[in-house]
């Protein structure tokens, strides 16, 4: 029987999941779970890095003082793109970002007068969203910031969390791969890129790949937990990587979206599509266990329901994440169809939704349950779309979709997802993330052999739901309203 601890820190919550391993499967407990909220300072949109630390270390005192669990391995996974710098003495230089703060818009442009689009595509294969890391990066050097002046090294948001977790900087591979400055042809980093962008490479570290070893627990940080020297995995570092490496399915004629704040829908792919056709549709390669593309598109996900939500709050309507589920299945269907990557700015959502309706010739929806059902069926049009460049561009056909994540506990969506694809949906487990980041720190273990082994694991031990497509009626030209639209 083998213990691992999870950190599995998501866009609006962080949780500690406690996996064990036994007779060749694997049960999951939440031990701990916390919030996680962006700080405005000014203009300035932050993390709240010190308090997530300090979750951290609250969780690892659960499985320590409280549980008196003995673990065999800890991992971090997170979201992607952010990142911290430290000085020479390795201290925050500064606190890090979101990667929602205002301070890339336009910085893009800026990039592709110096270095072109289509040659940053060729180095890194990465698809173009202004919350990159290579444009906060060049947005610090644009404002002459003292933190990247006096900045020795560069980690990424997990990467950070290991390092002071271990004392060991290093940059995990899968996490290295979204930022949109590592070559995944000569597996490095675009350093020549970086260089004609005046930006300083020096600062960025080894990367090692999922399943390494990082090190023992600082004595420090142990003694205050009540656990011994366990050792620290870099683990599939970045989130969807994570998730991936959990999807419980065999063969290839299968694709997935890794569906939460955001729905990360790809293949998997044993190498790097780079293209003028994969530039033209904005995919992107990023890197996954065992070396695995993970060729994908970023979608907007449900993000769009969950500032809904937080609006409805402000105003006095409290609804769950049920309650809206259910008043969209009795809404009426395709009353409004909006391109959820439309939406990506924080703030008053239901608004921009009915404005961007109206500028549109449709009738805006009006109440909660109206709402959830265009934003749904928005997303399911949208999988759609993606699903028909990624067999377009794989050149192969996927006859099914899993879906994992929290979203796939979603059943309406589920539906819709089928009904719009005509594809069978497998949905399930929901806990795909934490899931994997244990999978991998047992595969850096020696305690499962590969990927094929920790995804037999998965099937063993999760259940799963299937949805077939069903009625039809009104998706075509659902679907055909969706493309018109600007």
């Amino acid at each position: 029987m083998s213990h691992y601890l999870a950190f599995d820190l998501g866009a609006e919550s962080g949780r500690a999941m406690l996996g064990t391993i036994d007779a060749g499967e694997l049960a999951v407990e939440e031990l701990h779970r916390f919030p996680n909220t962006p700080v405005r300072v000014f203009d300035a949109l932050y993390w709240d890095t010190l308090r997530l630390w300090h979750e951290i270390q609250r969780g690892l005192a659960i499985a320590g003082r409280e549980r008196k669990l003995p673990l065999d391995g800890i991992g971090i996974d997170t979201w992607g793109v952010d990142f911290a710098l430290l000085g020479v003495d390795g201290a925050l230089a500064d606190n890090p970002r979101h990667y929602r703060d205002a301070r890339t818009n336009g910085v893009m442009e800026q990039v592709f007068a110096i270095v072109s689009r289509a040659e940053v595509f060729a180095q890194t294969g990465i698809q173009f969203m202004h919350l990159n890391s290579l444009y906060q990066l060049y947005a610090l050097k644009l404002a002459g910031s003292p933190a990247l002046a006096a900045a020795r090294t560069l980690l990424f948001m997990p990467d950070l969390f290991n390092y002071w977790l271990t004392g060991v900087a290093r940059a995990e591979l899968t996490i290295a791969s979204t930022s949109q400055f590592y070559d995944p042809r000569r597996k490095t980093w675009a350093t020549d890129m970086l260089e004609r962008l005046g930006l300083p490479a020096h600062i960025l570290p080894e990367i090692v790949a999922p399943g390494t070893r990082l090190g023992p627990l600082l004595h420090s940080v142990a003694e205050a937990a009540g656990l011994g020297a366990v050792p620290v995995y870099a683990t599939g570092c970045h989130d969807t990587a994570s998730a991936v490496a959990a999807v419980p399915a065999e063969g290839g004629n299968w694709c997935y979206i890794s569906s939460g704040t955001w729905s990360l829908m790809g293949a998997e792919l044993e190498e790097p599509i780079i293209n003028e056709q994969v530039l033209a549709q904005n995919l992107t390669n990023e890197i996954g266990a065992t070396g695995k593309v993970r060729f994908l598109k970023n979608i907007a996900g449900l993000w769009l329901l969950q500032e809904c939500r937080r609006a409805w709050a402000l105003e006095g309507s409290e609804y769950t994440y049920d309650d809206l589920v259910r008043l969209a299945a009795g809404a009426k269907p395709f009353s409004a169809i909006i391109n959820p990557d439309a939406f990506l700015e924080s703030g008053d959502m239901p608004r921009k939704i009915a404005e961007r309706c109206r500028a549109g010739g449709q009738a805006a929806p009006e109440t909660a349950g109206e709402f959830t059902r265009a934003i749904l069926e928005s997303l399911a049009l949208r999988y759609r779309q993606v699903l028909e460049s990624l067999e377009s561009l794989a050149g192969r056909r996927f006859d099914a979709i899993h879906i994992v994540g929290g979203g796939s506990r979603n059943a309406l969506l589920n539906q819709f997802v089928a009904d719009a694809t005509s594809r069978r949906v497998v949905a399930g487990p929901a806990e795909a993330t934490a899931i994997g980041n244990i999978l991998i720190q047992a595969m850096g273990a020696g305690d499962l052999a590969g990927l094929a082994d920790a995804r037999a694991v998965v099937r063993r031990s999760f259940p799963v739901e299937s949805y077939a497509p069903g009625s039809e009626a009104g998706w075509e030209e659902a679907y055909r309203r969706y493309r018109s639209l600007g």
